[in-house]
């Protein structure tokens, strides 16, 4: 059987990565990423603020995804959050221009998913930042928040502050 995979280019590095829970910023359809079993994380190291240290286009983490929330870090994008993790490092894994690619296990004829050692991921500082308890929310958070909870597009949610 296959599973299916979201791979996406990254700058960020494996200590980011794990201090926020996943890897997140990501304009993706989150019904389809929320079901992916796994995301594989390709390093762009041609990135001006690059953090990592692998070959531009390898692959070096692979990650079970959890859940897919809003971006601690940039509105109206995503966050793929890991319960698990293994480290890897598999070069030329990344080609093209876009930076999300859905894939399935099958595709990745040179990472075995199965002998991967997972470790669970640590406590993560953006569970904070998605309860909203150290910073509030912005206009834009909220509604991609509801648009989760009710399932109707972002752009449908209006929001009225009374001070």
């Amino acid at each position: 059987m296959t599973d299916n995979v979201v791979s996406v280019f990254t700058f960020k590095s494996v200590a980011t990565i794990l201090d926020v829970g996943g890897t997140q910023s990501w304009t993706l359809d989150r019904a389809r990423a929320k079901a992916c079993k796994y995301a594989v994380l390709c390093r762009n190291a041609h990135h001006a603020d690059v953090e990592g240290q692998e070959a531009h286009g390898s692959a070096f983490m692979v990650g079970v995804v959890s859940d897919v929330v809003p971006s601690t870090e940039t509105p109206g994008r995503w966050l793929i959050l890991f319960s698990e993790y293994a480290l890897c490092n598999v070069r030329d894994q990344w080609e093209g221009r876009n930076p999300v690619r859905f894939w399935t296990t099958k595709d990745f004829d040179m990472i075995e998913f199965d002998a991967l050692e997972f470790q669970p991921m640590p406590e993560f500082s953006a569970g904070e930042k998605i309860t909203a308890k150290s910073r509030g929310l912005t206009i834009a958070e909220a509604k991609a928040g509801l648009s989760i909870t009710f399932g109707i597009d972002p752009t449908a949610i209006e929001i009225t502050i009374r001070g």
